[in-house]
């Protein structure tokens, strides 16, 4: 049974290079746009939202450099920044929004501003909102104690209502993988979650070994794709620390011979790393959304299709988001113009929204595929879209539009 998307709208305001974002997500997401355009600044809003809930907002501000390295340079100099992220609860189906409000003080530091919560659209269901670390108002008859440098979320994951909220946001797994961190022998981890730049990679695939054995298949069925050499990967015990070992055809060996991971190369490397991310689900632990920067790097244009088939099949159980800026992964006649969202910069400012009308009918037409519109420098965001976005400035704690 496929599962609902999870996020089905981002706004941002002022985050990074982003002065204002309001788009759609699909099950799978296609960010395209050049290198520097703000794809990746697009990503980390959602990745900060599971920093801060996993561990805390200080870290999280403070491992992307403070909040004057997160909130968007300008000329108007803004002092805050917002997150908006509209979902659907995957066990409930119910509709609702997270939203919060990051206001410099002065001094240097930092307070929430406001942060709501709703379940179920405004006056319907759950809720609760919090200004300056007072509570507002809140559908449960006790609330835990908040404070302004805090989010409250974390503090209402103790309540039964919103849990569910809590867990689909800390779920969420995003990278950026780094061959040299995967390659290296690693310490014994916990398995259950693919870290961002794969430095528990051999931990995950262990995990996989003992709870999801199907699962470990599917992801070497298409590294094999990928990489028609290597017939398959496990977990290997090295003293106290461990690594990957890879079976792989040798030219007059009657047997693959193996190979640790230090002996393999960066394309076989990060796309173990993407295929773990996509299928690492379990009954131990499931993500609710995967992003994965510039998926396609290292990996040589044949396995592109490869690669774009695992990203759709795992999309089915997982909302799946890739930035990319390579025509091969996009050069397929049947990737929906609706998956993609043209990602531009203008004046160091990003911009982020659907094709453009004159892209979409050429895709849907099927003159052209995506990858060679992109080749052409066609895949151009839709204008009216951006407009309506910049006059929108839409409230970040009203209700969910229908």
């Amino acid at each position: 049974m496929i599962k609902p998307i999870f996020i089905t709208k981002v706004m941002l305001r002022n985050y990074k290079s982003i002065g204002y974002c309001d788009v759609s997500l699909g099950k799978l997401t296609y960010l395209v746009g050049a290198n520097g355009s703000g794809k990746s600044n697009f990503l980390d809003a959602l990745h900060l939202v599971r920093d801060a809930l996993s561990g805390s907002l200080d870290n999280a501000l403070n491992e992307r450099g403070g909040l004057s390295e997160v909130r968007r340079r300008s000329s108007g100099h803004p002092t805050h920044f917002g997150i908006r992220l509209e979902f659907s609860l995957a066990t409930t189906g119910q509709p609702g929004y997270y939203a919060f409000t990051i206001a410099a003080l002065a001094g240097g530091g930092y307070e929430v501003l406001t942060e709501k919560c709703v379940i179920q659209g405004a006056g319907k269901g759950t809720f609760f909102q919090i200004d300056r670390g007072r509570l507002q108002g809140s559908s449960e008859t006790v609330f835990p104690a908040v404070t302004a440098d805090r989010l409250a979320l974390v503090a209402a994951s103790g309540l039964t209502a919103f849990r569910p909220v809590f867990d689909a946001f800390t779920h969420m797994g995003f990278y950026n993988l780094n061959p040299k961190l995967m390659r290296e022998l690693q310490k014994p981890q916990e398995g259950r979650l693919l870290k961002p730049v794969g430095e528990n990679i051999a931990s995950v695939i262990g995990h996989l070994e003992r709870l999801a054995p199907d699962r470990l298949t599917l992801v070497q069925q298409y590294l094999q794709t990928v990489a028609p050499m290597v017939h398959g990967v496990e977990r290997k015990q090295v003293g106290p620390m461990e690594t990957l070992e890879f079976r792989q055809d040798m030219v007059g060996a009657k047997h693959p011979w193996r190979f640790l991971a230090q002996n393999m190369s960066d394309g076989t490397l990060r796309a173990l790393g993407v295929l773990a991310a996509l299928f690492q689900g379990n009954r131990d632990y499931s993500p609710t959304l995967v992003g994965i920067e510039e998926s396609e790097t290292a990996l040589h244009p044949a396995a592109s299709a490869a690669l774009r088939e695992a990203l759709t099949r795992a999309s089915e159980e997982t909302q799946v988001i890739v930035t990319s800026h390579s025509p091969d992964l996009l050069d397929d006649l049947n990737l929906s113009a609706d998956a993609l969202l043209a990602v531009v910069s203008e004046g160091g400012e990003t911009r982020i929204a659907p094709l453009d009308p004159a892209s979409c009918d050429a895709m849907r037409q099927r003159l052209f595929s995506a990858g060679e519109l992109l080749r052409l420098n066609q895949l151009a965001p839709d204008p009216a879209a951006l407009a309506a976005q910049q006059q929108r400035q839409a409230d970040f704690f009203g209700e969910i539009e229908g």
